[in-house]
């Protein structure tokens, strides 16, 4: 089964987080792994084709925020908070707060 690659905590480029958490489907998976953590893909795909959650997916990871482990059939995904906070202090939490009034659905919903 596929592993996926991480850049290691001290890659993490400031601009690649903030382009990963700009996006509101992004968003709505971090604020859902925020909640519970790890997940499989399937329950945060909000009806998304498969094509296009790989590679919102891929986004979270390369720029670090997302770790996600293969796990028989499954892939896990979990936040890189510690490593996040380490690097940028403050910076997801705050991304999170602004983001409580905004329904976690509208940031599922595809764009028209």
């Amino acid at each position: 089964m596929k592993q996926y690659e991480h850049p290691p905590a001290d890659a993490f480029e400031l601009t690649a987080v903030l382009h990963a958490l700009a996006d509101p489907y992004r968003l709505f998976v971090v604020r859902s792994l925020a909640q519970v953590q790890p997940r499989p893909c399937a329950p945060l795909q909000a009806g998304r084709p498969k094509s296009s959650t790989s590679h919102h997916f891929m986004v979270l990871r390369k720029a670090g925020i997302v770790r996600t482990e293969v796990v028989g059939t499954a892939h896990m995904n979990s936040l890189r908070d510690a490593e996040l906070e380490a690097r940028f202090p403050g910076l997801l939490a705050s991304v999170l707060n602004a983001a409580e009034n905004i329904p976690l659905e509208a940031c599922a919903q595809p764009a028209s």
